[in-house]
């Protein structure tokens, strides 16, 4: 779901945009079910600034009419009324901090699940350009920088204003000439306040592309941290990490000193003010015209205008961040994902094509009904690359076949069984899934049929049963059973305390690399898929674990299509049809026996692995 308009909430609260910082304000729209709360809590900072304005008037009461005068009785009688403004005041600020902070945290959950849901609705394209680390910069950092925004906003977007221009209107009240100096240096704070805000929002922007860059290698080398290690190469990444995170930190220094010029210079700028407004009030006074209890109440203004000011200039440094991260964050909002799905129809399944024709399951007069997975002249070109990384696939496969994927390193085997469940989209030609075009089915009806093992064998924090439900959720304890003992992980997994309430630690952390891809393996047989594709998924087995898996997979109920994508022999070799890829073309397709004559790659793959007159195990 992208994101749309904010109609109904405050575009104001952010105050003005340019064309790309409307981004903030289309993410106002998840602040539509806290509209009470944007309501109140602004409210709320209001009145309390409406009692904090009466204070001076009282303290000036309090000197003119019962200090100089001796009444101890008004003197009382108005430090009860400040004791009562203070506590109203005090009612209202928290209350006001309730709304707020709810409104806030509301809206930063909802962001999130947005967030989190528009980037599972990308294709592996946009992820891939994307990236790991910016992603996970937007859903945590980046979102809590707007909410800290918009939880600011709420509290003192209105409030210091309105305590800035009405302490400037009670001080006219009170004696023009003397208020002249508020005219004077409102301008000049705001001149100050605002100028750091425009310099320093462009260096806020570029301080989150760095905290991206920086949380980029901390992923990368934590998680190869023992490659790392095994080829002593700590220093060089410990001084390619410095060098990025030092340039990170000066970024942050200068757009940190930038930002906090703003203090120091609105102090001058004030306390010049209250050195003129002294001197004007002493002169004032001497003629008679205003009293001692209103130049207190003058000082007092400006008090709080500085004040206030100082906490408009922070306001003014959280908003600037919540702006630059919001842009981001509408940036991967703006990204749709380059492949659509079909919706469910009640008339069937056909699809209108880019012509606006439409494309027949079968294609021209063809016969496909016999067939579990097609593939008709099939090239694929990843986004940004040069060349073509599969080029003219045209291959058959017949359901309860079993086919072997072999060839060298980049020839192109996973992109091929990637076209299956249509993690990418061929970028010519048509892949079927039981006569049907794949970009005919709905997500759920495609990856339905088809289950993958990942070459990177995954498992989530939580309980082994838990993982093996993943693609079905209602598998009784005996169909896990099941899967489990094809996939040979029984053994191991009875040994657990526990057995199938096991709990996984994150990434399977807590289990060996063989039992994690043998778990794996399990969670993709559990409810009999129709398509079974194993990507490399055996590499941490030893010969005759594969070998039992195997012989386990070929004897299981029902009529799956099995692909078995390794690089070794001995895996495929009793597979129905081998296919051999080379630079991404298909270079021969046969049994073993067949390959091993005629076909010039598979022998020197085969025979690289085992010598001309030594057996390949089975």
């Amino acid at each position: 779901m992208a994101y749309g308009s904010s109609q109904g909430i405050p575009w104001l609260l952010f105050g003005s945009y340019n064309g790309k910082d409307l981004a903030m304000g289309k993410l106002l729209v998840y602040l539509k079910d806290y509209k009470k709360e944007v309501v109140l809590a602004p409210l709320f900072k209001m009145l309390e600034a409406g009692f904090e304005l009466f204070v001076p008037l009282v303290m000036a009461a309090i000197i003119d009419r019962g200090i100089v005068a001796g009444d101890t009785h008004t003197v009382l009688r108005m430090g009860a009324l400040l004791v009562a403004l203070g506590v109203i005041g005090l009612i209202c600020s928290i209350t006001a901090q309730y709304f707020a902070a709810r409104a806030a945290v509301g809206f930063s959950a909802k962001l999130k699940h947005q967030l989190f849901a528009h980037i599972q609705g990308l294709s592996y394209t946009e992820i891939d350009t994307l990236g790991t680390a910016t992603m996970i910069t937007r859903m945590t950092s980046d979102v809590n920088q707007v909410e800290n925004g918009v939880n600011m906003v709420l509290r003192l977007f209105l409030r210091s204003p309105f305590i800035v221009f009405g302490a400037m209107v009670m001080a006219f009240t009170i004696d023009v000439p003397a208020a002249l100096i508020f005219a004077v240096a409102i301008p000049l704070l705001s001149v100050v306040v605002f100028g750091i805000m425009m310099l320093t929002m462009p260096l806020y922007k570029k301080v989150q592309a760095g905290l991206d860059s920086v949380l980029a290698s901390t992923r990368e080398n934590l998680t190869g941290a023992r490659v790392i290690r095994a080829f002593s190469k700590e220093k060089e990444e410990t001084d390619s990490f410095e060098k990025k995170n030092d340039s990170l930190t000066n970024m942050q220094l200068f757009v940190g000193r930038l930002s906090a010029l703003t203090n120091p210079v609105t102090y001058i700028i004030v306390n010049a003010a209250t050195i003129a407004l002294l001197y004007t009030g002493a002169v004032r006074v001497d003629e008679g015209t205003i009293t001692q209890g209103q130049v207190v109440a003058l000082v007092n203004y400006m008090s709080q205008i500085l004040v206030e000011l100082v906490k408009l200039a922070n306001l003014i440094i959280t908003i600037t961040k919540a702006l630059a991260c919001a842009n981001r964050i509408g940036n991967v909002f703006e990204i749709s994902s380059s492949m659509e799905w079909k919706k469910q129809t009640d008339d069937g399944y056909a699809a209108k094509d880019s012509a606006g024709g439409m494309r027949d399951p079968g294609g021209a007069g063809s016969k496909t009904e016999d067939y579990a997975v097609e593939f008709e002249h099939v090239c694929l070109t990843y986004a940004g690359a040069g060349a073509e990384a599969l080029t003219d696939i045209d291959l058959r496969v017949k359901r309860g076949e079993t086919i072997g994927i072999i060839g060298g390193t980049g020839s192109g085997k996973t992109s091929l069984v990637n076209l299956i469940p249509r993690f990418y989209d061929a970028t010519k030609g048509c892949v079927r899934v039981d006569g049907r075009d794949v970009r005919d089915y709905t997500m759920e009806e495609l990856r339905g049929k088809i289950r993958v093992v990942p070459q990177k064998a995954v498992l989530f924090q939580g309980t082994i049963r838990e993982n093996l439900q993943w693609g079905s959720p209602g598998a009784s304890d005996e169909e896990l059973w099941k899967a489990v003992e094809i996939a040979q992980a029984k053994e191991f997994v009875e040994q657990k305390a526990g057995k199938l309430d096991y709990r996984i630690a994150q990434e399977g952390r807590n289990l060996s690399g063989g039992q994690r891809q043998r778990l794996t393996i399990a969670r993709a047989l559990v409810g009999a898929p129709g398509i079974l594709i194993l990507d490399d998924s055996a590499s941490a087995l030893d010969y005759a674990t594969d070998a039992a898996l195997r012989q386990a997979i070929s004897r299981m109920e029902g009529d799956t299509t099995v692909f078995l994508v390794s690089q070794r022999a001995s895996t495929i070799r009793y597979a129905d049809q081998i296919i051999v890829l080379e630079d991404g073309e298909k270079a021969d397709v046969g049994t073993h026996e067949e390959l091993l004559e005629r076909c010039s790659v598979y022998q020197e793959i085969y025979y690289s692995q085992y010598p001309r007159d030594e057996e390949a195990p089975s």
